[in-house]
C-alpha cells in the first residue's frame, strides 16, 4: 500500500527564532507557526488560531534565523513526524512538522522579503520563479527554443 506524508502551511511565527547548532555543526530550530482559520459560529464569523511546532534544518534553518522573527509571515512545506518520549513516568506523544521548504512571504516589517524570492531547503538557498527587479532574470530573452523544451 503506498503512503504519502506532506503537509503545506501558510502562517505567522509566534516568536523569535532561535538557532542552534548540534554537535556535528548542523544547523537547527523549533518555530511555532500560528495559522488563523475562518469558521462560523452561530451566524457569526471568528478567527481561529491553529498552533503547529515546525523544525528546520540545515540552510533553511540559517536563513529562519537570519531574516524572520515574531510576527514574519512564511509558508512551510514538509512532512509530519510523531516524536514520543516518557516524562515523570507517563507515555507522551506529539505530532510535529519537518519543514524542508520555506518561503518568506510579505515584506520586511514582517520579516521576510517575497520580492526577493526567498525560497529555502534543506540543500541550501534556492530562488523561486519570483525574481527580484533588481535581479536579472535567468533567461529574460523569453521561451526557449521549440527544439529545447524539455518535454
Amino acid at each position: 500500500m503506498a503512503s504519502f506524508n506532506r503537509v503545506v502551511l501558510v502562517g505567522n511565527l509566534t516568536r523569535d527564532v532561535e538557532l542552534r547548532f548540534t554537535p556535528q555543526g548542523t544547523a537547527v530550530t523549533d518555530v511555532s507557526l500560528a495559522v488563523n482559520e475562518r469558521v462560523k459560529r452561530n451566524d457569526q464569523w471568528v478567527e481561529e488560531a491553529n498552533f503547529f511546532d515546525v523544525t528546520l534544518w540545515g540552510r533553511t534553518a540559517e536563513v529562519a534565523g537570519e531574516y524572520l522573527s515574531k510576527g514574519s509571515s512564511i509558508l512551510i512545506e514538509g512532512r509530519l513526524k510523531l516524536d514520543r518520549w516518557e516524562q515523570e513516568g507517563q507515555k507522551r506523544s506529539k505530532i510535529k512538522i519537518v519543514g524542508e521548504r520555506m518561503q518568506m512571504l510579505g515584506g520586511r516589517s514582517g520579516g521576510g522579503d517575497s520580492s526577493s524570492g526567498g525560497s529555502s531547503s534543506g540543500g541550501g538557498a534556492s530562488r523561486s520563479s519570483g525574481q527580484s527587479s533588481n535581479q536579472p532574470a535567468e533567461n529574460s530573452q523569453g521561451p526557449p527554443p521549440a527544439d529545447e523544451v524539455p518535454f
